[in-house]
């Protein structure tokens, strides 16, 4: 069995996918349609080119008028669920891909088949090519989504907006001015559904990334309102809490002011490649009450150029009594990633209190 990702896209699925399409359309020819997935080229297919590959070959089946072929794509969902089959990944993403590739001039009916699809299998990246070339009466039909009865257009109604959603094209307009989709997530900040409130939540993080005020400005606004809007206000000030803004810090009630940092040493100066760093230091709240504490620590990695690139990792928040020590160890992995090379020499390792870096200490990665 194959662990490529891309492998969803398998003999087994178009079988199980064919057998639906023979259901729903008066004329099928199945083994033209094995015969055209199974190009010669299918094989080096990467995920995303066997996706639109799927929506180029489905649609060589479907009704050549946008419209007809939408209300086509209903009834194989429909199909699809009358026989018990639900999206285990993401395979049914072709769909979506099928919208955003034939139906880009047909807006209406583009619009009701995202709302239809987007309950089987999400929409969030076939919408982004409609905000672009409609964004006023895009966005102005998100809000409507955004209380909609059905959480997953709900959520369509925040995802789809993002201005930096990830393997996505970039929404520029709405990276330099977030405020259309202020109403969408002022609708959302309270929803009954978790994951529509997380989705509410990264957006603003996307924002906070080109707009911090926007999002500092709603984290003060919606701060006290409930347990969960809370939660989502902290997962949204995730990159400002890590970059230590302090506007943010404050209103989180971090105030590192009183924390004294002492004793911080590596105790493993050289560590090799496989292996892991050590590090330990104590902290003492000198204050006279309780302090809340956001604690990080700084990684800076040697880079191939020999300069030094930061990675912040989080250890925890905490609330610190007074007077007394916290004796705290912690270890890195060094074990090589596919993410990130590895260069041998000098690197730099630091304590981060409420977004502010204390000394750094070196210590030598070797082979």
């Amino acid at each position: 069995m194959s662990n490529l990702f891309k492998d969803i896209y398998s003999k087994s699925f178009y079988e199980e996918f064919s057998q639906i399409l023979a259901q729903t359309l008066p004329v099928f020819d199945k083994e033209e349609f094995n015969t055209l997935i199974f190009n010669d080229a299918f094989a080096e297919l990467e995920l995303k080119e066997r996706m639109t590959h799927t929506a180029t070959v489905l649609h060589h089946f479907l009704p050549a008028d946008f419209g007809d072929a939408a209300e086509t794509i209903k009834q194989i969902i429909d199909n699809l669920r009358s026989a018990g089959i639900r999206e285990k990944s993401i395979e049914y993403m072709f769909f979506p891909e099928y919208i955003a590739m034939y139906g880009i001039d047909d807006y209406e009916n583009s619009i009701a088949a995202l709302e239809y699809v987007t309950q089987f299998t999400s929409c969030e990246f076939a919408v982004r090519p409609y905000i672009v070339k409609y964004q006023d009466k895009m966005l102005k039909q998100m809000l409507s989504w955004s209380t909609h009865d059905n959480n997953k257009v709900r959520r369509l109604a925040s995802e789809g907006a993002r201005p930096r959603l990830p393997w996505a094209m970039a929404l520029p307009s709405l990276k330099k001015d977030p405020n259309p989709i202020g109403p969408i997530l002022d609708n959302l900040k309270n929803d009954s559904c978790e994951v529509v409130r997380r989705s509410a939540a990264n957006n603003l993080n996307d924002i906070s990334k080109d707009n911090p005020e926007f999002v500092i400005s709603r984290a003060k606004e919606w701060l006290g309102s409930s347990k969960e809007t809370d939660a989502l206000i902290k997962h949204a000030c995730r990159t400002l809490l890590k970059q230590g803004n302090p506007d943010v810090l404050q209103i989180f009630g971090f105030d590192s002011t009183d924390i004294e940092l002492f004793d911080f040493r590596v105790t493993t100066p050289a560590v090799q490649i496989g292996d892991q760093l050590e590090f330990t230091f104590s902290l003492l709240n000198r204050g006279v009450s309780p302090t809340m504490l956001r604690l990080e620590y700084g990684l800076y990695y040697k880079k191939h150029n020999g300069d030094l690139s930061r990675k912040v990792f989080k250890i925890s928040e905490r609330e610190l009594e007074p007077g007394r020590i916290y004796d705290i160890k912690r270890k890195q992995s060094f074990k090589p990633i596919t993410t990130r090379k590895l260069y041998i020499g000098t690197h730099q390792v630091s304590i981060i209190l409420n977004g502010k870096e204390n000394k750094r200490v070196e210590f030598e990665l070797m082979v």
